[in-house]
């Protein structure tokens, strides 16, 4: 007790001797808790933060008022407009991940050294150390269906190989494909897994499409999945798309730019495909081929021509064209080069259709309408317009030729409205057609989309016509049942026919031009006026 009174008697002293008051607690509490000390003075904030916080905070702000002083019209179309926004932004987030669809066909995820391992000891009953000199278990490419590594053989050999399994790849492309120096398949293996995953999604597509046709019976294409699967399920043989590669490479012999990468047997089965290691960029690559040095022209050229000729004539067609599995390289010449890639999607093409579809080609270039009709006729098709306009990807403009290769804006437009306004036209057609043309058609879509992405350098239209024309006339010489002079008699007739075909080409396009000439010059006269419809004809 004593204590305490010695302390109190202590502070109190200590509160008296002070010269200067206790500031009181409203001072206390501003001085403390208010701005910081004057060592450490407050930077202003950036005129632009300002700015952004105004906008963020007063736009909405602003609207809102707006909305709720608006009439009851007035608000309705502020609501559209929100909706319509919306709309904008999914399908904007949609279209950034379809552009993705090339960079995704060549890199997907990796599967591990484990999987990779234990399919070579079931298939070979060897690890890969042992069958390669070396083999680099990163791999350089991946796709839907394999992964691809870099491998060296025993004597020496850069090989690619393809391994089947699930997707994979951070740095290449498909066999050969994959940024500034795509590789064919130094080794490609299979997933181990994929074959049972490859019937758990045949049956979920099944599932799903007879979903959608039970919702929108227009949009009906279970049948394509029916007829198509058998082919789609060839290229989990690897064995099969060696066989192909080897083919390909023999029909296409003659054309010296074409390279198609040499399989290697010995180390090749069902899950494993091990070829030739080829380098180079896609062929949509329009600056990695400048830079080689290479004329883009001159790479659409090779690369329609040989589609063509596989086409109109061999009909044995690469069905997967796209830019990972198409490669260009410099070849001994200084010329492109095509190195083709991934033969396990091929259709074969009868003569019969060959034959028809080479006639149609032609007929439709040079607008014979009477040899439209009985040429689709022959392919199973009765509106042979429409199936025309499928074919080409373009309008087809009866009585006059176009006079570019490239599409209009009018055109892109009378496209779109075409196939949205007779889409139920457009499915009747493709169910007509024998089931190997669809996937014709899409090696014909694919390469089209390609020469778009190459500048459209050359008119793609006319080159295969003139590969059309040559591979009918061949086609039908070919079944002459003369044997005494009938290569000569077969060579003179494709001489002929392709003589035929430049000469009514070009004089169809002179013509065009002589009056194209002649109606300017008598609109500059004034002696006939400029109306709509012909401003529309010059401008063709």
């Amino acid at each position: 007790m004593w204590r305490s009174s010695q302390l109190c008697h202590f502070h109190s002293a200590l509160l008296q001797g002070r010269l200067k008051p206790w500031p009181s607690p409203t001072a206390f509490f501003r001085r403390n808790l208010g701005a910081p000390p004057a060592r450490w003075p407050s930077r202003p904030q950036p005129l632009w933060k300002k700015a952004l916080s105004a906008t963020v905070l007063g736009v909405p702000l602003l609207l809102g008022a707006r909305y709720l002083m608006a009439e009851p019209q007035e608000r309705r179309r502020m609501r559209l407009m929100v909706d319509g926004i919306g709309r904008f932004s999914r399908s904007l987030r949609v279209g950034l991940q379809i552009s993705l669809d090339y960079w995704w066909c060549t890199n997907v995820v990796l599967r591990g050294v484990e999987e990779v391992d234990e399919l070579f000891l079931e298939d070979f009953r060897a690890p890969p150390h042992e069958l390669f000199q070396e083999f680099d278990y990163q791999p350089i490419a991946a796709a839907s269906l394999a992964q691809v590594h870099r491998a060296r053989l025993h004597d020496g050999t850069v090989v690619a190989v393809k391994v089947r399994g699930a997707p994979a790849g951070r740095r290449g492309g498909h066999p050969g494909a994959g940024g500034q120096s795509s590789l064919q398949p130094p080794m490609q293996v299979q997933y181990i897994d994929l074959r049972d995953r490859f019937d758990g999604d045949i049956h979920t597509l099944e599932l799903l499409l007879r979903l959608v046709e039970l919702m929108h019976p227009s949009f009906g294409f279970s049948w394509v999945l029916q007829d198509l699967k058998g082919t789609l399920a060839q290229e989990l043989d690897f064995e099969n798309e060696g066989r192909n590669a080897e083919r390909c490479a023999r029909e296409l012999q003659h054309f010296h730019y074409v390279v198609v990468p040499r399989v290697h047997w010995d180390v090749s089965g069902k899950r494993v495909l091990t070829a030739e290691f080829c380098e180079g960029c896609k062929v949509n690559d329009v600056e990695a081929i400048k830079t080689m040095g290479l004329a883009v022209r001159d790479v659409a050229e090779k690369l329609i021509q040989a589609f063509a000729e596989q086409i109109f004539y061999t009909g044995f067609v690469h069905s997967d064209p796209h830019p990972g599995n198409v490669l260009v390289r410099k070849g001994p010449d200084g010329k492109g080069q095509l190195v083709l890639l991934d033969h396990g999607l091929y259709q074969f093409l009868d003569e019969k259709d060959r034959s028809a579809l080479c006639q149609l080609w032609r007929a439709v270039i040079l607008r014979d309408e009477a040899a439209m009709k009985a040429h689709a006729a022959e392919l199973g098709v009765q509106d042979y317009f429409l199936f025309s306009e499928v074919l080409m990807q373009r309008p087809v403009r009866l009585g006059q030729l176009w006079g570019s290769h490239l599409l209009s804006r009018e055109e892109a437009a009378y496209m779109q409205d075409m196939a949205r306004e007779h889409f139920e036209e457009v499915m009747a057609v493709l169910k007509a057609l024998p089931r190997s043309m669809l996937l014709v058609l899409r090696n014909l879509n694919t390469v089209r989309a390609i020469n778009t992405a190459l500048g459209a350098p050359v008119d793609r239209y006319f080159l295969m016509a003139k590969s059309a024309v040559r591979a009918w006339s061949r086609l039908a010489g070919a079944t002459s049942q003369n044997t005494y002079g009938a290569s000569l008699l077969r060579h003179i007739r494709v001489i002929w026919e392709s003589f035929k075909f430049e000469v009514a080409l070009r004089l169809e396009t002179l013509s065009m031009r002589i009056t194209a000439l002649l109606v300017r010059v008598l609109v500059h006269l004034g002696l006939i006026p400029k109306t709509k419809g012909l401003y529309e004809y010059l401008e063709i």
